[in-house]
């Protein structure tokens, strides 16, 4: 039964515009419906963000899609996530065969997401954190995907970024976020571009948002 949603899903995603097909490969064959709560697993495979709990989101499927599509994942890449939440984004990334680095904030979300990784085989590298920090230890990084909402792009991800790699973090105010997609050209020189109009949970540290 999830096997034909996956299918079906890839099919809307492609229908909106995702077109790399390693991108939508990874999301054929990883298996949403178990990084959702139970209750919401007949929801799994709707293009919709569902609650996981802590106030926090799973994201659509769509917004998951494209920003693995601006990151440019090839294998071997070691990427940073910042916002481990469900899991679900990190295990995208690991089954494009890229190393995952992921900081959560909350150490609830945490416990529960290692538990599901250690349970399926998925290897992810997560750290317990503030993420606008970055990880100093295993920088610079090929990619930075940033999955919640920041006022501003923390300039240390920017300094943590490999030259020629990508950051693809929203920018806005709590409401709503422009979808920002930084290469890093040369040590003190970027390419940007914006895609409007998204909603994250918002990006709480030190060079993000203060916690309420």
């Amino acid at each position: 039964m999830y096997r034909v949603k996956r299918e079906e899903l890839v099919d809307k995603l492609s229908n909106k515009g995702i077109d790399d097909i390693f991108v939508l490969k990874a999301i054929g064959e990883v298996e949403r419906h178990k990084f959702v709560p139970y209750a919401m697993k007949h929801h799994a495979y709707e293009d919709v963000a569902l609650p996981i709990g802590f106030g926090q989101t799973i994201s659509q499927p769509y917004t998951v899609a494209l920003m693995t599509q601006e990151l440019k994942v090839k294998p071997d890449n070691k990427i940073l996530e910042i916002g481990t939440g469900s899991g679900y984004q990190a295990a995208i990334l690991n089954k494009m065969g890229a190393s995952v680095y992921s900081i959560e904030r909350q150490l609830d979300i945490l416990h529960n997401t290692q538990k599901l990784f250690d349970e399926h085989g998925i290897h992810v590298f997560t750290k317990y954190g503030d993420g606008t920090l970055g990880w100093e230890e295993y920088a610079p990084f090929d990619g930075i995907i940033v999955t919640a909402g920041s006022p501003s792009i923390p300039e240390t991800l920017k300094k943590q970024l490999a030259v020629g790699g990508r950051l693809v973090i929203p920018v806005g105010n709590r409401n709503s976020q422009k979808l920002i997609v930084i290469r890093k050209i040369s040590e003190n020189e970027f390419e940007t571009k914006e895609i409007p109009e998204f909603k994250f949970v918002l990006l709480i540290g030190k060079e993000g948002w203060n916690a309420q």
